[in-house]
This record gives C-alpha cells, structure tokens and sequence, in this order.
C-alpha cells in the first residue's frame, strides 16, 4: 500500500502568549492553506528564527496555535544557524534546542522547543490496519525516485482517526531522495 509523502520545510507553531508578543494583543492568524492534515493550516505571517551564528528570515508560521511554542528545522538549518537542535517526535519538546523569534511586534527567547522533527506516517485507525501497523511503530520505508530512490529507516508511526494518510519528511530527507512533488511511500519489512 503507497502513500503520499510531503515535504515538511522549516516552520514554527506558537502558543497563544508567544502570538501576542510577537505580532500584537489580539492578533489572530491569517490562513494562507489547508495543509493535508485535517485543521492544520499555513499562515501568511513569517517570523524570524535566530541563533547563535546566523538567522533564518522569513519562517512560515502554521496554524492553529498550541499550548507551547515549537520550531521545526531541517538539520541543514539547525547547525547552519549555530543551534543543537534534536531529533524528535512534535510535541516531546524537553531538553531541545533554544532560539530567538522576532516577529514585527516583539520577540521571545525559547529556552527550549527547537527540534528536527522525526519522519513520520500520520495515518487513521483503518490505514495503520491496511498497512499492518500500530501507533509508536518504527518502520522503514521505500520511496522510489528518479536516480535516488531511498529506504528511510526510523519512521515513527502516528495514528489517530483526526489524522490523513501521509509520510512527512524534511527538506534535507526529501532532497537526499530527489523527492517529486507527487512522490509516494511505500513500508518496506
């Protein structure tokens, strides 16, 4: 069974505080587009992600907001910038990377939630069925490409009946497999 697998690129999802600070009291996101996952949603306000060498400008923000502040790099962007970010599941925020954010209202420093996110499947109680597999499972997967087909091991499987099937990599993953838009993943034993 195949599945799509998108390109995840950097991006940051703010707390409701952290939203205030950066771009102004009462201030609601604007939704740019849907994203495959259900509610989840691109914002048309940038932000910029600063560290210990360099800064990264212009960082998509996604919506909808969430109870704490995390940003999503490639490794690329991570050591690019000068910040040990590690690799994670979204959400397991302890002990991660720390940044500055500068919004056109404010700025925060997070002394945590900076992460390189662990690819992932997200799928519903039915896809993990059809696929033969069960949420926190660890698989590889195979996605064909031209010239630089890959097997991506450490795939964390993520399933919850508000999810839609998809594979999420990052910019550095996708470009080691010359992914195309429309690539598609299948788990390989």
């Amino acid at each position: 069974m195949k599945f799509m697998v998108e390109t995840s690129a950097r991006h940051v999802h703010l707390s409701p505080a952290d939203l205030v600070t950066l771009f102004g009291e009462g201030y609601e996101l604007t939704k740019k587009k849907d994203l495959s996952q259900p509610g989840q949603f691109a914002c048309e306000e940038r932000v910029t992600i600063v560290g210990p060498k360099k800064e990264l400008k212009g960082v998509s923000v996604l919506g909808p907001v969430r109870k704490q502040t995390q940003v999503e790099l490639s490794m690329t962007d991570a050591r690019s910038i000068g910040i040990a970010a590690p690799i994670r599941e979204s959400g397991v925020l302890d002990g991660s990377g720390a940044c500055k954010i500068i919004g056109p209202n404010g700025e925060i420093e997070i002394s945590e939630g900076v992460i390189v996110a662990q690819r992932h499947i997200h799928a519903t109680v039915k896809d993990a069925e059809e696929l033969g597999v069960k949420n926190g499972d660890i698989v590889s997967v195979k996605i064909d490409s031209d010239g630089r087909s890959l097997v991506f091991g450490d795939v964390v499987v993520r399933v919850s009946d508000s999810y839609a099937l998809a594979m999420h990599i990052d910019t550095d993953e996708s470009n080691a497999a010359a992914c195309p838009r429309d690539a598609q993943g299948e788990i390989v034993k």
